[in-house]
């Protein structure tokens, strides 16, 4: 345990200065904008700026993830391929299964790489929230003053953003409990509903149709459900201040592998022949915009048929005996110099 306690200790202390530094920069900010420095909703901007300042750092990773999670889709029927000609033996099958990967510069855990990076972040976030706002422990950058300040911080004046709604439910039925339980319960749907989104989004349209089948495809239909779940079942032991991290978060995931989608879908799939017909429309109604790059038929007159001037022809060097005896060389003009 004491091992186990170090690793965690060596991870978590970096990352308490690290989030600390990035919520305190927001929380300044909101104090030079006039908000009041102790209030719940300069603390509840501060944790969606800091949401906003880790997801934007994880932009790279995500289009790892996306290109990795496409690479995955196109090669499921070869996939299928080898587990046809290598069923009957597993190890073969197994190193085969690799090389393709490897081949196809994809990994079958990649699209887990943002969830297991947010991890740890998810986790010191909630010790620095929790532990500021039961003994005022100071973590980071973040002092005993403003850890006091940080876990007495209230939202909606009524709400503190340390509590749960596990938190607030054991402490019996009151009109500050209820309201926790609300916010809470609002924030925990939200956070499952955002997720299942995000994972129905990828399946439904930039999935083709003969990835849909076959243990990858089983792998994510086990995922739909099985992450929303696991978050809802958490969420409820989450404080409001971690809901709200992970809540912005499921929005800016959703937000952004739609616009991904949207625009470099995966080829062969229903978003990709949505951005086919949308680009017909734009083709339609602006032809002008897009004649410069519609393609000429083979055989089909232009109007203004391309002409290019005739290559002038260099005359070719001549030696020392040509030029004294003033004949001209093999290839030059003898109309133009070369005698007199």
């Amino acid at each position: 345990m004491g091992i186990i306690g170090d690793i965690g200790h060596f991870i978590m202390v970096p990352l308490y200065y690290i989030i600390s530094a990035v919520l305190l920069g927001w929380h300044k900010l909101f104090d030079l904008l006039g908000l009041d420095p102790a209030g719940g909703l300069s603390w509840t901007l501060s944790i969606i700026g800091l949401t906003l300042v880790i997801r934007a750092a994880l932009i790279p990773l995500f289009v790892k993830q996306i290109k990795s999670s496409r690479n995955m889709q196109l090669i499921q029927p070869k996939v299928r391929e080898l587990q046809k000609k290598y069923g009957h033996d597993r190890q073969k099958l197994a190193e085969e299964t690799m090389k393709l990967y490897k081949d196809a510069g994809t990994n079958p855990f990649a699209s887990c790489l943002p969830i297991l990076l947010q991890m740890p972040i998810f986790f010191a976030l909630f010790r620095l929230l929790d532990q500021a706002a039961k003994k005022g422990t100071a973590h980071g950058f973040l002092n005993e003053k403003l850890a006091n300040q940080f876990g007495d911080s209230r939202v909606f004046g009524e709400i503190p953003l340390a509590d749960s709604f596990w938190g607030a439910s054991s402490f019996g039925v009151g009109t500050d409990n209820n309201l926790v339980m609300v916010v809470a319960a609002v924030l925990v749907l939200a956070m499952t509903a955002t997720t299942f989104t995000t994972q129905r989004q990828l399946m439904a349209k930039n999935m083709p149709a003969d990835a849909l089948s076959g243990p990858y495809a089983q792998q994510q239909k086990m995922l739909l459900y099985i992450l929303p779940v696991a978050f809802g079942l958490g969420g409820v032991a989450f404080p409001i201040g971690v809901l709200l991290y992970w809540t912005t978060s499921n929005l800016w995931t959703m937000g952004q592998q739609f616009y991904v989608i949207r625009n470099n879908p995966a080829p062969g799939t229903p978003a990709a022949k949505a951005k086919e017909d949308r680009d017909k429309a734009k083709r339609a109604k602006h032809p002008e915009k897009y004649a410069a790059y519609e393609p000429v038929a083979e055989g089909s007159e232009t109007t203004e048929p391309e002409t290019r001037p005739a290559p002038r022809v260099q005359p070719k060097r001549q030696t020392r005996a040509q030029r004294k005896s003033g004949k001209p060389g093999p290839g030059t003009n003898p109309n133009k110099g070369g005698s007199k």
